[in-house]
């Protein structure tokens, strides 16, 4: 079997791209120095950037009819991601046991967490979609931030995607501290988010059999109005995986962000 390794990046790439620089129309000389405002450095492929924008709901259809977009981005950014918080938490925490690590992971890659670092960069300027649900935005946004990190990666490696990465943390994009503090009972935030804007939120759950085991589906009312629902092997757990969904569809103009 061949295992192949991406080589190290090279700075006479770096070189080169500057002078294509000169010969890039105004659109894309635009598009190079906002990413370069983004991650700090220059980029050096900006077609890897391009596509880590295009939505499946706005794939392209190139000459041999294959259709592109960013998923395969999306893909190995979500990869890269993982392995570069695992290893920032593991040199940030070193008492601290796997449990904590991975708890701590799994806030910071949370899906409303990452939409929310992708519009705070302004990468929703650059997203393509043509999808009219605006309650979907939030995981377009997700899915761009995880494909413009494999963007980072194919371009510049993995050295630079930890400096990027690195530097969220250092700008407080990705607050540690608070972070580590959150708790994720969707619940009792969502409740929380109903008090604060003074409507009903109410849950019902039913059991289900599923392959001879019970589960359970538990459906999340606001204001009588069924909006959202969550499995789960335990009554709690779907009643959590209902609320943690009902919060994600919220509209935008809600500021219930502040509570995931």
């Amino acid at each position: 079997m061949k295992i192949s390794v991406r080589k190290p990046f090279a700075p006479v790439k770096l070189a080169t791209a500057r002078i294509q620089l000169l010969f890039l129309n105004e659109k894309k000389k635009k598009l190079y120095f906002s990413l370069k405002s983004i991650l700090g450095f220059s980029p050096v492929n900006l077609s890897f950037y391009e596509l880590s924008f295009i939505h499946k709901s706005a794939s392209l259809t190139v000459s041999n009819g294959k259709q592109v977009n960013n998923e395969r981005l999306e893909f190995l950014g979500d990869a890269i991601l993982d392995a570069v918080i695992s290893d920032y938490l593991y040199d940030k925490f070193p008492a601290e046991n796997e449990g904590f690590l991975t708890q701590m992971r799994s806030k910071i890659v949370n899906g409303t967490n990452l939409s929310q670092i992708s519009r705070s960069l302004g990468l929703n300027r650059f997203v393509t979609a043509n999808i009219e649900d605006k309650n979907q935005s939030f995981r377009i946004l997700e899915d761009a931030f995880e494909a413009f990190i494999g963007a980072i990666y194919m371009d510049r490696g993995y050295r630079a995607c930890a400096v990027f990465i690195f530097k969220l943390v250092h700008y407080n994009y990705i607050n540690i501290k608070y972070l580590r503090n959150s708790e994720q009972n969707y619940k009792s935030q969502l409740i929380e988010w109903g008090q604060k804007h003074k409507k009903e939120i109410k849950f019902e759950t039913d059991s289900f059999n599923n392959k001879g085991k019970e589960e359970f589906i538990s459906y999340v009312f606001i204001d009588q109005e069924k909006y959202a629902s969550g499995k789960g092997i335990a009554k709690k757990d779907a009643e959590q995986n209902a609320a943690k969904n009902t919060m994600r569809n919220l509209p935008e103009n809600n500021d219930y962000r502040e509570y995931l």
